[in-house]
């Protein structure tokens, strides 16, 4: 299971290493928000992390295949850790 689907729901997580996602939205270190749960599209091989960030409901699109994230989604855990 790659590391980005490994999240616990409820738990509040920091950026420690900047990241783009498949939106091109920069999540720069220090960024913090609490993970509520992911969705994966197999079709697209895309996985959505939707979050809670300042209050409200966000969704972070990313996409595994090697031109996008994939490298992002398989160490996550080298970009974000728990608070």
């Amino acid at each position: 299971m790659p590391a980005a689907q490994t999240l616990t729901s409820g738990k509040r997580y920091r950026v420690v290493a900047a990241f783009v996602d498949y939106d091109r939205q920069l999540h720069p270190i220090g960024e913090t928000w609490t993970f509520e749960c992911t969705n994966f599209l197999p079709y697209e091989d895309g996985l959505t992390l939707h979050v809670i960030a300042n209050g409200l409901p966000v969704v972070y699109r990313l996409q595994q295949r090697p031109e996008e994230q994939a490298a992002l989604i398989e160490n996550f855990t080298d970009f974000v850790v728990p608070c």
